[in-house]
């Protein structure tokens, strides 16, 4: 494990922990029973094969 050889300042350690950002979940559109939806891009396989059913 990478260990610091010296203790990083609080206004540095704020401004590096300021550049992180969550991403939104990527949505795609697929067609179940007619009916057009818009799933998470990960979940698409479990809902073509009916393991999870859309909301709405």
């Amino acid at each position: 494990m990478a260990v610091p050889k010296r203790k990083l300042s609080r206004s540095n350690t704020r401004h590096r922990r300021a550049q992180w950002k969550a991403t939104g979940v990527q949505l795609v559109p697929v067609m179940i029973d007619g009916v057009s939806y818009r799933v998470p891009q990960r979940l698409v396989k479990a809902y073509e094969r009916g393991l999870l059913r859309p909301e709405g």
